[in-house]
């Protein structure tokens, strides 16, 4: 699963590797939010001391309801709670006191308040700035605003105007404002001119040390795995700035929204609430937003899993106002003419298809016809028969991506003690263990198995239970939380696991 991959006619054997899931959140930092400072290239080190070639994360998006990074303010710009303040102290942008006293759990992330002191801060940095600290910065400060300019305007603009209505939806602003007036938006852009910069160098300062942090890696020979949703948010400066790609009424307003039917997350099915996608109008301009999108994202990782496959090939659709998922249908979507268009636009598909959830023939041949690999979750495989398509020995192609678990399961260890007796046992004796160390019994499993490539979440090498648990479909509060400590990560385990890849040629 090398990014050199031309394209689906090759239908070349990738090379055999493994990687880890842990999103930049979910990092040590004295900070209270894992971050893209010191840590971060430790972490790298780790992996590649345990043999590791992927380092697989989140979406990178600036996070709205819930802290959720797949309900982001924008599909093109980074977090900026993840800028290390370490590495702007360096920079010469903030003074080492300006940190003093920073006190945060170091064990979950605290979310309001490591907002509050993370806006404080980058306040601060901007004020500094201004005033002439780290003025080599300012070429390439104008250099990244020039060339992201396609998306960085309109997303700088929308958020200054956030700040001014204290955050709230962009769908409550003034009419003038949500319709997008020509006048009302150059006078937005004039009163609002310092905000609108501050919100650019916040974004330039992220990529600044997001790339840095990406090369380090690659000279590690490790690849990054990002992650893009395939909906945005409703509150996004995707929808507000580009209307013409969504079905939306005469107020801006979803006329109907995304989720998926009841399935083995959810009794209910998962109302996700993102507008859907005008899919002809954008056809008719060869699907022009949606390659940048993918551009932009290939710019800042080497592989993309591309989240929710199947709605490619159809969607649930859901009557906007809806209280659950129940209510819906299946609707077809931009299938094969998407995907070509879009890899002749990129020239490849380095793509990780998320194909979980209801898969029907027609999603498989949409995802085997451009020789994409889909996904192998092994807590789904002891639930029913020995055919399971989830089992190993049931895989069908080497261009699979096994996993133990997703960010969106329970650990391995939380699974294993919440499942059914018949569940655990048939697992004990599909693995021919006793199920005392079963996060590593289905390490081992994944690894040992023909998927090209098999990632771990950090969780299951930590041998954690449920309380590490990082999302809970269906659900708002108490998700994206945690984070390892230091301590946590020894060499012993680093070794384990570099052990076990060494043997299974990975």
């Amino acid at each position: 699963m090398t990014t050199e991959t031309t394209d689906a006619q090759t239908k070349q054997p990738n090379p055999r590797a493994a990687g880890v899931l842990l999103h930049p959140t979910s990092l040590p930092s004295p900070y209270g939010i894992g971050d893209l400072g010191a840590a971060a290239y430790a972490w790298v080190d780790a992996l590649a001391r345990a043999h590791q070639k992927r380092w697989q994360i989140l979406p990178l998006g600036p996070t709205g309801y819930a802290d959720s990074p797949y309900q982001c303010f924008s599909a093109f710009a980074g977090n900026p709670y993840l800028v290390s303040p370490d590495a702007l102290v360096r920079d010469g942008l903030l003074k080492a006191s300006d940190l003093a006293g920073a006190a945060f759990p170091r064990e979950k992330v605290d979310f309001g308040p490591v907002i509050e002191f993370k806006l404080t801060l980058l306040a601060r940095v901007w004020e500094n700035f201004q005033a002439g600290a780290a003025p080599i910065l300012k070429a390439d400060l104008e250099s990244f605003c020039a060339a992201q300019a396609a998306w960085l305007d309109d997303f700088a603009l929308f958020m200054a105007l956030k700040d001014t209505h204290d955050r709230a939806s962009w769908l409550t602003w003034e009419s003038e404002l949500v319709l997008r007036k020509k006048n009302a938006l150059a006078k937005a852009r004039k009163e609002l001119g310092d905000g609108v910069a501050q919100h650019k160098f916040r974004q330039f300062l992220f990529f600044r040390q997001w790339y840095a942090l990406k090369a380090y890696a690659n000279s590690k020979g490790i690849q990054l795995i990002g992650d893009v949703p395939i909906f945005v948010s409703s509150d996004s400066s995707d929808v507000w700035a580009h209307p013409e790609n969504f079905l939306l009424d005469k107020k801006r307003r979803p006329t109907t929204v995304a989720g998926v039917p009841p399935d083995y997350f959810s009794k209910t099915g998962q109302l996700w609430g993102n507008p859907l996608y005008d899919w002809p109008a954008l056809k008719r301009s060869d699907y022009h937003w949606w390659i940048e999108r993918m551009r932009a994202a290939l710019t800042q990782v080497d592989l993309i899993r591309l989240d929710h496959f199947r709605g490619f090939e159809a969607y649930w659709e859901i009557p906007a106002g809806e209280p659950t998922a129940e209510v819906g249908e299946w609707v077809k979507g931009p299938g094969a003419d998407f995907l070509e268009t879009l890899r002749a636009g990129l020239g490849r598909l380095p793509i990780i298809a998320e194909d979980l959830g209801v898969i029907t023939p027609a999603v498989e041949a949409l995802r085997d016809d451009f020789n994409l690999p889909g996904m192998r979750i092994l807590q789904f495989a002891f639930a029913g028969a020995t055919e399971d398509r989830f089992l190993p020995h049931n895989f069908k192609t080497h261009n699979t991506v096994v996993y133990t678990g997703t960010h969106d399961n329970d650990t391995t260890r939380g699974w294993y003690v919440t499942a059914s007796e018949k569940e655990r046992d048939f697992c004990r004796r599909y693995l021919g263990r006793d199920g005392r160390d079963i996060s590593w019994d289905l390490i081992r499993l994944a690894l040992s198995s023909v998927a090209d490539l098999a990632v771990i979440p950090l969780q299951d090498i930590l041998d954690l239970g449920g309380e590490a648990r990082m999302n809970l479909p269906g659900t708002t509060g108490g998700n994206w939380l945690w984070r390892f400590v230091e301590r946590q990560l020894t060499e012993r385990i680093l070794d384990r696991l570099g052990e076990l890849t060494k043997l299974y040629g990975r």
